[in-house]
């Protein structure tokens, strides 16, 4: 886990993305916070979109921030029982999976950056979806199946083409969205 920080605020006044991955299936959550997150707020969050969806992580891997090293955050993962591993400094291996998908997040952003203008935070859950169903160059197959047991099917959400300007595709449809990030993430 680790934050994208430093966005322009939104107007939920949220300036940044506390981007979560599961090491076993490489699938992500993309969270919009603020800067100024308390870290009881980060705990509720947590619990609200991650344990509440999968349950307790057996170990988390993440940077030093200081959010994550604070005795409060151990405390609570040790009530989970969930071990803290944390990576060492300029040895991004240890958390790649993390960089990797920010990385892509960060592409994701920067391509609708135009579009999306002051609220980026209320794409992110069809950002989040793009990037869960593109499928993955060394599994062949999407973040997804492993949760839902096949692929998922895009035209079962009756959205229909409507013209190819990308432009206007842009912001009508958004399954444009997602095709336009799934070649992002292969």
């Amino acid at each position: 886990m680790d934050f994208v920080s430093k966005l322009p605020r939104t107007q939920n006044k949220h300036d940044g993305v506390w981007v979560i991955v599961d090491r076993l299936t490489k699938s992500a959550h993309f969270l919009p916070v603020r800067a100024n997150y308390t870290l009881n707020k980060l705990a509720k969050i947590f619990i609200d979109q991650i344990v509440r969806l999968h349950g307790v992580p057996v170990s988390i891997i993440s940077n030093r921030d200081p959010r994550f090293t604070s005795r409060c955050w151990a405390k609570l993962n040790e009530a989970f029982g969930t071990q803290l591993r944390f990576s060492t400094a300029f040895h991004p291996q240890t958390d790649g999976q993390s960089e990797r998908t920010i990385q892509t997040l960060e592409d994701m952003l920067r391509a609708c950056a135009l579009q999306f203008r002051g609220d980026w935070d209320e794409k992110l859950p069809l950002m989040e979806f793009a990037y869960k169903t593109a499928t993955r160059r060394v599994s062949r197959c999407p973040h997804l199946m492993p949760y839902m047991g096949n692929s998922v099917e895009l035209h079962s959400v009756g959205m229909k083409w409507v013209s190819t300007d990308w432009k206007y595709q842009m912001m009508f449809n958004p399954l444009f969205l997602l095709q336009l990030f799934s070649k992002f993430v292969e």
